[in-house]
């Protein structure tokens, strides 16, 4: 046996040295097979992504057929009663039907998730309500909406238009320098 500078024995070191080059094969067959996998997630992720894309865009496409398809309804109304108004019907009928067509319109939009905003006799709210005129009150206690001037809407719970409101301002208390009842 033949000894090294180190003091090992040739086939000692050869040893360690098969030894860590088996550890960085291993290691390297590791990595690539981390790294293989990391493709394929990728490439699985990448996949996922287009398809949550294409049915977003298939539901979307959807929606709005089904919006359309209920509002070509509406403008065949529309379109009967611009015919009559032509032909010279009376008010009466012309009015029915463009009521009806309101009433239609406003169908079609609510099963599509819009709501009135029902603000009369409401306290005055800055997020629902837009106070177009002001006017005092004679009672105590809140702001109060006493008429609406413009429809507002909500979409689905969420405030789409404020209404347009005349707003009763309630009086204020007058100050009693602190003093509370006894």
């Amino acid at each position: 046996m033949s000894v090294g500078k180190e003091g090992l024995s040739e086939e000692a070191h050869s040893d360690a040295g098969s030894e860590v080059s088996a550890q960085r094969e291993s290691q390297g067959q590791r990595e690539s097979e981390l790294l293989t996998r990391l493709k394929y997630l990728q490439a699985d992720f990448e996949n996922y992504r287009k398809r949550t894309e294409k049915e977003m865009r298939g539901l979307e496409e959807r929606s709005s057929k089904e919006l359309v398809h209920k509002l070509l309804n509406i403008l065949d109304e529309l379109e009967l009663a611009v015919k009559h108004s032509k032909e010279g019907a009376g008010t009466k009928e012309l009015q029915e039907g463009v009521e009806m067509v309101q009433k239609n319109l406003l169908f079609a939009l609510e099963s599509a998730g819009l709501e009135k905003i029902e603000p009369r006799g409401q306290p005055f709210d800055p997020s629902r309500h837009e106070a177009i005129e002001k006017v005092q009150g004679s009672s105590y206690g809140v702001d109060t909406v006493v008429e609406e001037l413009r429809t507002g809407y909500l979409f689905r719970g969420q405030v789409l238009r404020p209404s347009m409101v005349k707003v009763e301002l309630a009086m204020k208390k007058p100050y009693d320098g602190g003093k509370q009842d006894e």
